[in-house]
C-alpha cells in the first residue's frame, strides 16, 4: 500500500501578465541568487513517496568524492522481489578516470517504516549475501590485498597470498553469508546506506529555446557515509549522501550516466574527461537544492565573496521538513578567508582557512524563539528578548552556546569548483563532520563535499543588511501570511542541541 506524502505535478505555464500578482511581477526583478532561494522553496515541484518504490537500475551522475578521500561511481539495481545487485566502482583519480578496484555486491532489502528521525525518510533493513572484488591492476590488487591480509576477520589472513600475480578479469570473494566469512573490514566497507532511503521526483524543462513540456527526473537518496574512517562501520544514517538517479528518468544531459549504465565488474566506467578549474570564488553562490545533515537538520545556503579583500558573507537558512518549507532560524555570518593553496590529501581540491568574526540570528519558530529565550544570560544575545522574525547580532556574546557558534573561531576547508553538463560553475565546499564538530584544527579539515553551491552571480552583488525569504505559510484572519506549527518540536529541539553550522 502506497502514501503519497506529496502529489505529482504536472508542468506549469506561465499565466498572461495580467493573471500574475505583484508578488509574482516582481520576482522578475529580484537578482537571480533570491529567485534561486525561492525557487528552492517551492516544494510544490517536487513528489516523494512512502514507502518509496526502488524498482529499477540507479546511476551516479557524476565522480563521488567519500571521506578518505575515496572516489568512486555507483550502480545499483533492484528487483521486484527486494533483492538487489550493486556495483561500487573505484579509482585513483577525482576524475573517476583511472579505475582501481570494483565491488559486485548482492543482497535483499526490506523496507520498513518511516522514520521517526529523518523526516520524509524510509528506514529498511537489508542482508548482504555476496560481495566480489575484481581488480584491475597489480598496483591496486597489491596494496588492498595486503590490507586484507593483515585484518583480524576469521579466515582472511590469507586472503591473497604476497607476491600473487594479477589477473585481469578475476573475481575475489569477500564475503558469503553461506560461508560466513567477511573480509570486507579492511576496506571500511559497509552498505548501511541502505538503511535510510528517499525517492524524490520532479520535472525538468526539456532543453532548448525551441521545446516545450518537461521530462520526469527520479533520484534515490540513500543514508550518509560517517566522516570518521573508524567510525563508518557501526554508523547509522540520518542524513544523505550524493543521490543516484533512474538510468530512465535522470537528468538531461548526463554524460555520466550512459557510461555508468553500461558498467559492470569487469568493465568499470571511464568518465568523460573534464578540464580541471582553478577555484575561483569571487562572486555569489546559493544551494541546488533543499540540503539535509546528520541530526535531522534541512537548509538552503547563500554564499558571497569577495575575492579583492578575502571577505566573505554567508546566510544559513534552516528548516524542519525535507522540502525546506518550514522555517526555523537563519543565521548570518561574515568573516575572512585565506589564500588557497592545493591539497595534499584530496586531488583536485584546493584548502583555505575560514575565519568567522561576526554572526546574527532570527528565530523563525516560536520552538527556536522558547529555547533561545531559556538559554543562559550573556550566552546568545540579549538574554529573554528573542521573538518570531526578528535578528539578532550574537557578536557581542561571542557567538551562541544554545546553536553551537562559537566566535570568534577558524575552520580549516576544503574547496573544489568544476562545471555541469550545462556549463554552469559548481562550487564544493568540504563535508562537515557527522559527529557535529567543527573543522577547527588541521587535522579535522574535510576529504569530502557537502552537495554543490551554483554560481548565481559572477561578481557580488550588493546585499541588504538582512534578507529575509517570504516563507510560504497559511493565511491568518487578517489576510496576511503567519507560519505553520511544525509537528516535530521536540526533534527539532532535540537536533538544534547538536547543532554545528558551516
Amino acid at each position: 500500500m502506497c502514501m503519497c506524502v506529496f502529489a505529482d505535478h504536472p508542468p506549469v505555464l506561465s499565466p498572461p501578465r495580467s493573471a500574475l500578482t505583484a508578488a509574482d511581477r516582481s520576482l522578475r526583478w529580484e537578482p537571480r541568487c533570491r529567485q534561486q532561494l525561492r525557487h528552492l522553496q517551492d516544494g510544490s515541484r517536487i513528489a516523494a513517496r512512502l514507502p518509496p518504490r526502488l524498482d529499477g537500475q540507479w546511476v551516479s551522475t557524476g565522480c563521488e568524492v567519500r571521506p578518505g578521500p575515496e572516489f568512486l561511481t555507483r550502480s545499483y539495481l533492484f528487483y521486484a522481489n527486494r533483492l538487489f545487485k550493486a556495483f561500487q566502482f573505484y579509482y585513483w583519480d577525482p576524475s573517476c578516470r583511472e579505475p582501481s578496484y570494483s565491488l559486485i555486491i548482492k543482497g535483499k532489502l526490506r523496507l520498513r517504516q518511516a522514520s521517526w528521525i529523518t523526516r520524509g525518510a524510509t528506514e529498511a533493513d537489508y542482508h548482504l549475501h555476496k560481495v566480489g572484488i575484481v581488480f584491475h591492476s597489480q598496483k591496486a590488487m597489491t596494496e588492498v590485498a595486503a590490507r586484507i591480509n593483515q585484518s583480524s576477520g576469521e579466515g582472511c589472513s590469507g586472503f591473497l597470498p604476497p607476491g600473487r600475480s594479477w589477473a585481469p578479469g578475476a573475481l575475489y570473494e569477500l564475503l558469503s553469508a553461506k560461508t560466513e566469512r567477511d573480509c570486507t573490514a579492511a576496506l571500511g566497507f559497509a552498505m548501511h546506506e541502505l538503511s535510510l532511503v528517499r525517492v524524490e521526483r520532479h520535472h525538468q524543462p526539456l532543453p532548448g529555446l525551441q521545446q516545450s513540456g518537461s521530462s520526469l527526473v527520479e533520484e534515490l537518496y540513500l543514508g550518509d557515509i560517517h566522516t570518521d574512517w573508524m567510525e563508518r562501520l557501526h554508523y547509522r544514517p540520518t542524513g544523505y549522501q550524493r543521490p543516484l538517479q533512474s538510468a530512465v528518468h535522470h537528468v538531461h544531459p548526463c554524460p555520466a550516466c550512459g557510461v555508468i549504465y553500461r558498467a559492470d565488474e569487469h568493465h568499470p566506467p571511464i568518465l568523460p574527461a573534464q578540464a580541471e578549474l582553478p577555484v575561483q570564488l569571487s562572486g555569489s553562490w546559493v544551494s541546488t537544492r533543499c540540503e539535509v545533515r546528520p541530526a535531522v537538520l534541512f537548509l538552503t545556503r547563500y554564499f558571497i565573496f569577495h575575492g579583492s579583500n578575502h571577505t566573505w558573507q554567508g546566510y544559513y537558512y534552516h528548516y524542519s521538513d525535507p522540502l525546506c518549507k518550514q522555517p526555523t532560524f537563519t543565521i548570518y555570518a561574515s568573516g575572512r578567508y585565506t589564500q588557497g593553496v592545493p591539497s595534499s590529501k584530496v586531488r583536485g581540491g584546493m584548502e583555505l582557512a575560514f575565519k568567522v568574526t561576526q554572526a546574527r540570528v532570527t528565530p523563525m519558530d516560536q520552538v527556536t524563539v522558547t529555547m533561545l529565550n531559556s538559554s543562559e544570560p550573556g550566552s546568545c544575545g540579549l538574554a529573554s528578548s528573542w521573538s518570531i522574525g526578528v535578528e539578532q547580532d550574537i557578536t557581542p556574546t561571542n557567538g551562541c552556546l544554545a546553536l553551537g557558534i562559537r566566535l570568534p573561531h577558524t575552520e580549516y576547508e576544503l574547496f573544489r569548483t568544476e562545471h555541469d553538463p550545462k556549463e554552469r560553475s559548481l562550487l564544493y565546499i568540504g563535508e562537515r563532520p557527522t559527529d557535529g564538530s567543527s573543522p577547527d584544527r588541521p587535522d579535522k579539515r574535510p576529504t569530502s563535499y557537502q552537495a554543490p553551491l551554483v554560481q548565481c552571480a559572477a561578481a557580488s552583488e550588493e546585499f541588504p543588511n538582512y534578507y529575509s525569504l517570504k516563507y510560504v505559510g497559511k493565511e491568518n484572519a487578517n489576510g496576511s501570511e503567519e507560519l505553520k506549527p511544525l509537528p516535530v518540536a521536540l526533534l527539532l529541539l532535540i537536533a538544534l542541541q547538536l547543532l554545528r553550522w558551516d
